[in-house]
């Protein structure tokens, strides 16, 4: 009989090994490499590698500003999914690059999944950063590290959104993980840097006045350079949720709360085109 015990869990333990050797194998990996050069007025495409589960496409919206739109063939990420982006603008290249659909990062058992942005930038180009949103579902763990090197007179717009759960189907993350982690260097000087970690009971957390006093879409704005008179009208503008606008030594930052992904939305496209940006063709639809 204890022969047959150890036997038996002998192969239970078996069992679980090959199991969790299963679940790292299926695990998604995604990577993109993008360089864009300026051809006279124009931007072009100089080298674009893609691997795993990332695609990148290029709609053609604009005779000189350039658009990159990525693509999850995985349809979402969940723990232990592992996904990154580089992005190099060469010399007065103009590029606007976002995501084809919003992301949804799942449920997982333990692993987080894992995003890690670069965007590097020579002198006179601009690049606008505007990916659809970021869906936690409950128990997702998520975290997102993104860092940009801009020469002196290089120019960045970007919107990241997060919202926690699906509002227009009654849910709401009560458990996970959100770590979010922000570098951008000009000329090799830092900057900008922010560190986001929100975990435990999200739900709860949310609900504080200090936090988001219940709001469950949140979004951060980004733009280097930024001047005065754009700040003062982006202030004046009216918003369905809460806005915060910080500027300093030519950088803005702009907060955005909103009590769904929906008005969120909404608010977002009236900042934006205020900060000079154009929308991606695909927020449109």
């Amino acid at each position: 009989m204890k022969g047959l015990q150890q036997q038996q869990l002998s192969n239970s333990a078996a069992i679980a090994m090959a199991s969790t050797d299963t679940l790292k194998t299926n695990r998604a990996i995604g990577r993109i490499a993008l360089k864009v050069g300026a051809n006279g007025s124009r931007t072009r495409r100089v080298a674009v590698h893609e691997a795993g589960s990332l695609r990148v496409r290029f709609p053609n919206a604009s005779p000189n500003l350039l658009e990159a739109v990525l693509v999850n063939t995985a349809g979402g990420m969940t723990g232990g999914d592992d996904f990154s982006v580089r992005i190099s603008l060469g010399a007065g290249a103009q590029l606007i690059a976002g995501t084809a659909a919003a992301e949804k990062i799942y449920r997982s058992t333990g692993a987080d999944a894992t995003f890690a942005l670069v965007i590097d930038a020579a002198a006179g180009s601009r690049c606008i950063w505007l990916p659809q949103e970021t869906i936690l579902f409950d128990h997702a763990r998520f975290s997102r590290c993104i860092d940009v090197n801009l020469a002196a007179d290089a120019r960045l717009l970007m919107a990241e959104t997060v919202i926690f759960g699906r509002s227009a189907m009654s849910e709401t993350v009560q458990e996970g993980r959100l770590i979010d982690r922000w570098r951008i260097r000009q000329e090799g000087r830092l900057r900008f840097a922010e560190s986001v970690r929100l975990e435990g009971a999200i739900a709860r957390k949310l609900a504080t006045p200090a936090i988001a006093a219940g709001g469950v879409a949140v979004a951060t704005v980004l733009a280097v350079p930024s001047d005065e008179d754009t700040i003062v009208a982006a202030r004046a503008l009216e918003f369905a949720g809460e806005l915060g606008i910080s500027a300093w030594n030519g950088i803005m930052v702009a907060r955005l709360c909103a009590p769904t992904g929906a008005a969120l939305r909404r608010d977002l496209a009236v900042l934006l085109p205020a900060l000079r940006s154009p929308l991606p063709r695909l927020w449109l639809q």
